[in-house]
């Protein structure tokens, strides 16, 4: 699977890091461990596409919002995760 960087193009999976669901992503409130724990364990599996959370580690790191198809592992859109943040 490759996954297109807005920074460096398209590059390899193992360069990035899977972070989850970009959607449950918990709040980094006093009380973090129920909402980690739900963000960590308690997932979904849903089939199609799906927005996920993910770090380009071995490049210019950057957070990206990756919509894949869950089935196909197709990636349909890659966008910088600050700018899907402010809107």
């Amino acid at each position: 699977m490759r996954i297109p960087c807005p920074f460096c193009g398209e590059r390899d999976l193992s360069e990035f890091s899977y972070l989850g669901d970009a959607a449950r992503q918990p709040d980094l409130g006093a009380d973090l461990a129920e909402p980690l724990f739900k963000a960590v364990y308690l997932r979904d599996n849903p089939a199609g596409p799906h927005e996920e959370l993910w770090q380009h580690l071995f490049g210019c790191r950057s957070w990206l919002i990756v919509t894949r198809n869950t089935v196909t592992h197709e990636i349909l859109a890659a966008t910088l995760a600050q700018q899907a943040m402010r809107g």
